[in-house]
């Protein structure tokens, strides 16, 4: 089967923000205001592997705090 679309060769780099939500950045560019290097750089799918593993609760961290002080008043 053939297909238009290129092979992605290009190398990413895992970010995350201050909520510590995940996403993948062109590892030559400067990262988007607000997002932070995660420590993971490679293939896409290398990354987005990564971030499968690493992302396991996908709620915002200020509502991950807020609901664990909601629990540890009742």
């Amino acid at each position: 089967m053939a297909t238009n679309e290129q092979e992605d060769t290009a190398i990413y780099k895992v970010v995350m923000n201050h909520e510590e939500q995940y996403s993948i950045w062109p590892a030559d560019r400067e990262n988007a205001l607000g997002w932070k290097d995660a420590g993971k750089q490679g293939a896409k799918a290398e990354c987005l592997e990564y971030i499968k593993q690493v992302w396991t609760d996908m709620r915002p961290l200020s509502l991950r705090k807020k609901m664990e002080a909601q629990t540890s008043r009742n």
